[in-house]
């Protein structure tokens, strides 16, 4: 039996997730989150995946149940997470139990600096059990996740 860090194509995945409303990108206040749609952000992904002989598995979903199963799926199918779980970050201990079960190295990216936003979105339940946290470097956010990832894997 195989697991994540030895199966070839898992041990080359790497997962990006994105929460809700990041299928808005592009028109949803663009003056905050720019004008990049959720395709520009996974091909940009794709592309820094591929850069480093890994490939990216882009999933969106509005729902949190969706998202904990493609983390649970994870385990056997990704080496590492890029996740950008929009609010979800702030409310869902559900999310940051499945990251820790996972055991996946984990890369929380939000495109604006959240900790010049409203209070509420200063609090992270996923940064403590992610590897890194990328805030307010825009879309290339994500870039520097799957950068990161690949140096540690």
């Amino acid at each position: 039996m195989t697991d994540a860090s030895t199966d070839s194509a898992a041990g080359r995945t790497i997962l990006v997730i994105n929460g809700p409303n990041l299928n808005l990108l592009g028109t949803r206040e663009p003056e905050k989150y720019g004008t990049s749609t959720l395709a520009d952000v996974e091909q940009l992904a794709a592309a820094a995946a591929e850069a480093h002989g890994f490939t990216a598995e882009c999933v969106q979903s509005n729902h949190e149940g969706v998202l904990l199963d493609v983390i649970h799926a994870a385990r056997n199918n990704a080496a590492g997470i890029v996740i950008n779980a929009g609010a979800f970050t702030h409310t869902s201990v559900a999310l940051r139990d499945a990251l820790a079960a996972v055991q996946l190295p984990a890369v929380e990216v939000h495109i604006t600096n959240v900790h010049q936003r409203e209070e509420f979105r200063h609090h992270s339940y996923l940064s403590p059990v992610c590897s890194a946290v990328i805030v307010g470097a825009g879309v290339v956010g994500y870039r520097l996740a799957i950068d990161y990832l690949a140096e540690v894997l």
